[in-house]
C-alpha cells in the first residue's frame, strides 16, 4: 500500500514537472512573439518617425526616444562619421560623458566587433567591477550591447546600449535587435540624402531666389503642411534668342526683372525658386489648380509687358547712338501646371513638367494642365 502511494506521488511530481515544462516552454513562446510583435511595433514607429516634417535631428532623436521606451533600456547612443569625425547623432547620456561614447570605436573590446561586423554583449559579474571603456563613469552602466552600422559595407558608426544592471541583456533577443539596428541603418541612409538637400541650399545670383535643391529640403516641408498644392514651372521660352542678339547681359536682366516682377505678387506660404536655367518653379501651396488660373494670366500677360533696354558692354569708346525699338528685349513665358498630394513624389511632378517644356514647340506660349 505505502509503495503504491510513493509511486503515485512520483507519478504526480513528472506530471508537475511535465506541465511546469510545458508552462515554461509557452511562456518563453509568448514572450518571443510579444518581442516580435514589439518589435514590429518599433518599426512602424520608426516609419512614422521619418515620415515626420522635422529636421534630420530631430527624426534619428526621435527615433533613438522610441528605442528607449519600445525596449526599456535605461541609455541608448547613435553615433555616425560625419565625414571629419564621430558625431553623436542621439543620446540620452549625461553630456560629461560624450567624449567617451565618440571614442568607443578605439575601444579594444569593440575593435573585433567593428571589424567583423557583429555585435559585442559585455557585462559585469560584480559590484566592484566595471566596463571596460568607462572612465569618470563608475558604476553608470553594468551591461552595454555595441553595435557597428555598415551602410553598403562601409562602416559608419555605431549604436550603444546600456543598462545600470548587471546580465541586464542576456535574454534579449539578438535577432530582433539586429533587425532594429538595419532600421537605424536605414534610416541613418534617408536622412543623410534629406540632410543633404538641406544644406546644399544656393541662392541665384541673379534673382536672389533659392535653388531647386531648397524645393526638395526646406521647401517641401512648407509644401508638405497642406493636403493639397498646385506646382507651375514656367519657362522663358526666347532667353536663348535674347542672349543671341542682345547679349547675355540683357538676358541676365531679363531673368532678374521676371523675378522682380513676381514675388510681390506671391502669398509668403507660396514657394518660388528658380529651377534651371530659364525655368523657375512656384508652388501654391494648399491651392488647387481652378483657383491659380485666374492668377497665373495675370501674371503671364504682366511679365509678358516687361521691357529691358539691351544693356551695353562697356568699351573704351563713347557712343551716342541713340537706342532703337529693336534694342528693347520682351520675355515671353510657356507655363505648364500639375497637382500634388502630400506624400507623393515631389520631384516626379517637377520632372514630368521639365519634360514637358523641354519637348514643346520653342514658339509655344501659354498656359498647359498635365
Amino acid at each position: 500500500m505505502a509503495l503504491l502511494v510513493i509511486l503515485i506521488l512520483v507519478g504526480v511530481v513528472i506530471a508537475l514537472m511535465v506541465y511546469n515544462m510545458s508552462i515554461h516552454n509557452k511562456v518563453k513562446t509568448f514572450t518571443g512573439i510579444n518581442q516580435k510583435i514589439n518589435s514590429l511595433n518599433v518599426l512602424q514607429d520608426f516609419m512614422n518617425a521619418v515620415g515626420e516634417e522635422t529636421s534630420v535631428e530631430d527624426k534619428i532623436k526621435r527615433v533613438n526616444e522610441i528605442l528607449l521606451e519600445r525596449f526599456n533600456i535605461k541609455y541608448s547612443s547613435i553615433i555616425a562619421f560625419d565625414g571629419a569625425e564621430y558625431a553623436i547623432k542621439a543620446t540620452n547620456v549625461d553630456e560629461k560623458h560624450f567624449e567617451t561614447l565618440k571614442n568607443m570605436h578605439t575601444e579594444d573590446v569593440f575593435k573585433n566587433s567593428i571589424a567583423n561586423a557583429t555585435p559585442k554583449y559585455i557585462t559585469i559579474d560584480s559590484d566592484d567591477e566595471k566596463l571596460s571603456y568607462q572612465k569618470s563613469e563608475f558604476g553608470r552602466a553594468k551591461s552595454a550591447m555595441f553595435f557597428p552600422l555598415y551602410i553598403d559595407s562601409v562602416y559608419i558608426g555605431y549604436w550603444l546600449i546600456e543598462s545600470g544592471e548587471k546580465h541586464a541583456f542576456d535574454d534579449l533577443d539578438t535577432a530582433i535587435l539586429d533587425v532594429v539596428k538595419d532600421n537605424i541603418v536605414a534610416i541613418l541612409k534617408t536622412v543623410n540624402y534629406q540632410s543633404t538637400m538641406e544644406n546644399i541650399n544656393r541662392t541665384d545670383l541673379f534673382t536672389n531666389l533659392q535653388s531647386a535643391e531648397y524645393l526638395y529640403g526646406k521647401g517641401k516641408k512648407i509644401i508638405d503642411r497642406h493636403v493639397i498644392s498646385t506646382v507651375m514651372m514656367f519657362k522663358i521660352t526666347n532667353l536663348p534668342e535674347i542672349n543671341d542678339v542682345y547679349g547675355r547681359k540683357t538676358g541676365n536682366k531679363i531673368v532678374t526683372e521676371v523675378s522682380r516682377a513676381i514675388i510681390p505678387s506671391l502669398s509668403k506660404n507660396y514657394v518660388f525658386v528658380r529651377y534651371m536655367g530659364p525655368k523657375f518653379v512656384i508652388v501654391f501651396t494648399g491651392v488647387e489648380q481652378d483657383s491659380v488660373i485666374p492668377f497665373v494670366k495675370d501674371v503671364k500677360k504682366y511679365v509678358e509687358n516687361i521691357k529691358v533696354p539691351k544693356v551695353e558692354v562697356a568699351t573704351t569708346k563713347k557712343k551716342t547712338k541713340k537706342k532703337t525699338p529693336e534694342e528693347v528685349a520682351t520675355p515671353k513665358i510657356n507655363c505648364v501646371l500639375s497637382t500634388y498630394y502630400k506624400g507623393t513624389a515631389l520631384d516626379g511632378i517637377t520632372k514630368k513638367l521639365e519634360e514637358y517644356l523641354d519637348n514643346a514647340d520653342p514658339n509655344e506660349n501659354k498656359i498647359n494642365y498635365i
